[in-house]
């Protein structure tokens, strides 16, 4: 097992990976999960990559996480009726649900949603944020606009609407046809787009029904408002930093991402830090030094996983861009004041006895030379909460579920084990000790902690802990 890092990599799969060999390498390169993009293929490609990945997780015999993506609503303008337009600042254009093809004064919105919800004074972005309108007007099936920031704009480009909150289903109907595909498929965990508020989460719970877990991605400004309640109500969070850049001014980005992991890790949510990460790697086998510092931040922020994009699914050197993710993370992981800056943003501990194990192994581990946390658990519950605190030595969390191990590929420091139900602690220590060394996390003379709990299989019943030395 490669557990010589901590924070994890999620890859998007596309049509730069060709077959089952080419994830193999990006797996012994450090990728922990993978990406399938429903914004672009066909099910059929989709299909075939999750197999190759899972041919893949057979012959490693570890466990590897995916995740769909769903595309989520796409607002857009209609046609124009030359294809584009030139917009100068200070001059007026209508947006209005006339599908007939627009011209310098007017343009078709297909959205009435849109234009229900505007009011004036508020502003649209166009063309991922490249033209500005700011609301002047507002009639029944139409509002007026002032052209703050012109430029060209063509036909069928995107719609943002920072400042309002749409009554719009972050699931279309494409969604829900992508969704019924991947779980029939068996994704182990689902991404929803243009997240605005708690009750987005709800509705895709009942429609995912318990088939796989779900990440919410941050990219909306209402989605950071409500970020604690949708936090909650999830399973992870996704900083998507594309869209979230496009809807709010560019400097807070940091702080908002910022603001997120210090959310995530608080509550137990593990976050993962995406778009554009090495993008210049597309093109080219070498990032930019602000690429490199933009992924080593996020390592040190604390977040449990990075992602690429169009690095691995499109891009000319996916393997390269993997390889240098992976350098970047060892090297911040290694440096002197990783730990420390991990320390300083510890969150505070619940109540529980699970928490008061997890604080306890975090503290034997910088005070021992502790090879592995092996940690027993069914739901995956009590490593997540181990992994929370982000302790010197990796986590080994030894399952009975495939299904708990997938998931857990997301999580910071957490490298999975599938094992037999085991039904005694002390059968724990045996197997952990003996998985511990066949996994080379741990040799003869150093020490291992071993945490678990009983009744088995009942979450939070973490109440054991133990410090062993292999021999």
């Amino acid at each position: 097992m490669n557990a010589d890092k901590k924070v994890k990599i999620l890859a998007t799969l596309g049509p730069a990976i060709r077959d089952a060999a080419h994830i193999r390498q990006l797996v012994e390169a450090g990728v922990n999960l993978f990406r399938l993009n429903f914004s672009h293929g066909e099910h059929a490609d989709h299909a075939q990559r999750y197999q190759w990945v899972r041919d893949v997780e057979r012959e490693l015999n570890q466990p590897i996480g995916i995740l769909m993506d769903l595309q989520g609503p796409k607002l857009r303008v209609g046609r124009f009726a030359e294809g584009k337009v030139q917009l100068v600042n200070g001059q007026s254009l209508r947006l209005d649900l006339d599908a007939t093809p627009g011209d310098a004064s007017r343009v078709n919105l297909p959205h009435p949603e849109i234009i229900e919800a505007l009011q004036p004074g508020m502003s649209l972005l166009l063309d991922d944020g490249r033209l500005r309108l700011k609301v002047t007007g507002k009639q029944r099936d139409a509002v007026d606009t002032c052209v703050v920031a012109g430029g060209e704009l063509s036909d069928r480009k995107g719609v943002n609407v920072p400042e309002a909150v749409l009554q719009l289903s972050p699931l279309t109907e494409k969604d829900r046809r992508d969704l019924a595909f991947g779980l029939e498929l068996g994704v182990d965990w689902v991404a929803l787009s243009f997240v605005q508020r708690p009750e987005d989460i709800i509705e895709a719970r009942e429609l995912i029904g318990g088939k796989a877990f779900l990440m919410a991605k941050i990219e909306k400004p209402s989605a950071v408002t409500h970020l604690e309640d949708i936090a909650r109500l999830c399973d992870a969070i996704m900083v998507a930093r594309g869209d979230l850049g496009v809807e709010v001014p560019a400097e807070n980005v940091p702080r908002i991402q910022k603001d997120i992991v210090r959310t995530c890790r608080q509550l137990g949510r593990p976050v993962v830090v995406a778009t554009q990460m090495l993008e210049s790697m597309r093109f080219s086998p070498a990032p930019t030094r602000a690429e490199v510092t933009d992924v080593a931040n996020a390592v040190a922020e604390g977040a449990d996983a990075v992602m690429l994009s169009a690095e691995t699914a499109s891009g000319d050197y996916p393997l390269e861009t993997v390889q240098m993710m992976s350098k970047i993370i060892r090297q911040v992981e290694s440096g002197p004041d990783y730990q420390s800056q991990l320390d300083v943003g510890r969150p505070q501990a619940e109540a529980t006895a699970s928490d008061a194990i997890s604080c306890a192994i975090r503290r034997i581990s910088s005070i021992l030379p502790v090879a592995a946390l092996v940690n027993y658990s069914e739901s995956g519950a009590s490593s997540l909460r181990a992994s929370r605190e982000r302790p010197k030595a990796p986590i080994l969390s030894l399952t009975p579920s495939l299904t708990t191990a997938r998931r857990l590929t997301v999580a910071w420091g957490i490298y999975s084990v599938v094992n037999e139900r085991l039904r005694k602690v002390e059968e724990v220590t045996s197997t952990a000790l003996e998985i511990a060394q066949a996994q080379g996390m741990a040799k003869r003379g150093e020490t291992v902690v071993i945490t678990a709990g009983e009744p088995f299989g009942q979450p939070g019943s973490t109440n054991s802990l133990r410090i062993e030395t292999l021999h």
